[in-house]
């Protein structure tokens, strides 16, 4: 039966959360990561870095001591890529589902365990509906995907909640025909997801390819948090992922630092009060590498400066 109960009499309020992997994107969440018991969305264009991130969260998760999932709807999970991501490979559940319903299935048995922290399902658009499989090529079917995950999202909204367990999914943009104004882009799968989600995520490339001389070694992603239940929404992080080893968490703390101004630019050089960091952000990033206390110093004045939410709530609780 059901319980009713005051609000103030819950003994926590705040919610628990799981890094990103970039502090930039933390401080745009006003949480400090991705909230876990929730349901998160990550879609955007095409190469934009939304696998990534998502396999970064899962490795931040793991560095936690947690258990984490990964549901290849897509069939192309790279094992290698993930383990230069710091994801521990051998730990990491896998599934590679043959339908839509499947896939769904195994995300509600997953979080019903209440032995896993965090489950990515990699993507919506590969959630392929059973009836769409056994039938022929040119066949129409109309909304079944959306009806699909309507009923799987009313049914894992409370079992994610109950279990803690944080649900990612990944998803692609599609345009929408004949829209002459305001933006053409959707994404699959009806609106139930956009409504159980507590953050939507909006990942997609800007400007022009990081590059060493010639060669481009990566690219600028800009993360939108378009929705956000949880603190203030439409707030932006700008992610610098690099071919081969993804984010690199202290290269994003020096851009960060930057912003806050805790770390001074002046032309190409960087310092620190009385610490000359180098010249070029490369070399600030060798230099604090270097000097873990430095390092932590640095990021501590960042979360001060920022307000960090996490932070104002470990403190109340101390005093």
């Amino acid at each position: 039966k059901g319980a009713v109960m005051r609000l103030g009499e819950m003994p926590k309020l705040q919610v628990d959360v799981i890094p990103t992997g970039s502090l930039g994107l933390d401080l745009a969440l006003g949480i400090g990561g991705i909230p876990r018991g929730r349901i998160v969305e990550i879609y955007g264009p095409e190469s934009g870095g939304k696998t990534t991130l998502a396999l970064t969260i899962l490795a931040q998760a793991q560095k936690q001591g947690g258990v984490a999932a990964f549901v290849d709807a897509e069939h192309a999970l790279d094992p290698i890529y993930a383990q230069k991501l710091g994801v521990k490979v051998e730990d990491l559940l896998v599934s590679q589902p043959d339908t839509g319903e499947q896939a769904l299935e195994i995300v509600e048995l997953l979080a019903r365990s209440g032995a896993v922290d965090v489950i990515v399902v990699d993507s919506v658009a590969a959630l392929v509906p059973k009836a769409e499989i056994e039938g022929d090529m040119g066949d129409q079917h109309v909304g079944l995907q959306a009806r699909l995950m309507s009923q799987a999202l009313r049914k894992l909204a409370a079992v994610l909640f109950k279990s803690n367990t944080a649900a990612i999914f990944i998803n692609q943009v599609r345009e929408k025909v004949g829209v002459m104004y305001g933006n053409p882009e959707t994404t699959p799968g009806g609106r139930a997801l956009k409504f159980y989600s507590s953050v939507r995520l909006d990942v997609r490339k800007s400007g022009q390819p990081i590059k060493v001389g010639n060669e481009a070694v990566g690219i600028k992603v800009k993360v939108k948090v378009v929705k956000n239940k949880l603190a203030p929404p439409f707030r932006e992080a700008e992610l610098e992922i690099y071919f081969g080893r993804g984010l690199d968490p202290v290269m994003d703390l020096v851009n960060v630092a930057v912003a806050a101004g805790v770390i001074e630019k002046a032309g190409s050089w960087f310092s620190y009060g009385e610490h000359r960091l180098g010249q070029g952000k490369e070399k600030a990033a060798e230099y604090l590498k270097e000097r873990p206390e430095l390092l932590q110093e640095i990021r501590a004045r960042v979360l001060e400066r920022a307000g960090e939410v996490v932070l104002v709530a470990s403190e109340e609780e101390g005093e």
